[in-house]
């Protein structure tokens, strides 16, 4: 799963019409609490290349990840992320991403968690 979607994500920068750029290093803390109590956080250390694919903007991107849990020793994982946006007006666009994290130190396919994101923006 993991390997098909980095490969039609390559597909979409080779594809005629892609102009690509980058690469750029994304760096990205999720922090979370449950009421005052500090749980963890996630530091995603990414390497990625953005571009366009006709209309819409593409990017993918990955790296080690730190997870830091409250009173846990740190692991490091492995996570990705893939993306497109694209317009569907002047004033309104849609956006969406697939991310995906490793749940062991190790990097093995059967050990993934798998997450996603759509939206809507719309620009006054």
């Amino acid at each position: 799963m993991f390997k098909s979607v980095f490969a039609a994500t390559a597909a979409l920068f080779t594809s005629a019409g892609a102009a690509l750029a980058g690469p750029y290093v994304n760096v990205e803390t999720n922090a979370s609490w449950a009421g005052d109590d500090y749980v963890g956080s996630l530091t995603d250390l990414h390497i990625g290349f953005e571009g366009e694919v006709g209309s819409a903007g593409v990017y993918v991107q990955g790296g080690p990840a730190i997870l830091a849990i409250d009173d846990r020793e740190n692991e490091t994982r492995f996570s990705g992320k893939v993306g497109v946006d694209f317009p569907v007006s002047d004033a309104v666009g849609v956006y969406g991403e697939l991310s995906a994290i490793t749940d062991t130190e190790e990097f093995e396919l059967d050990d993934l968690s798998l997450g996603g994101k759509l939206g809507v923006k719309y620009t006054f």
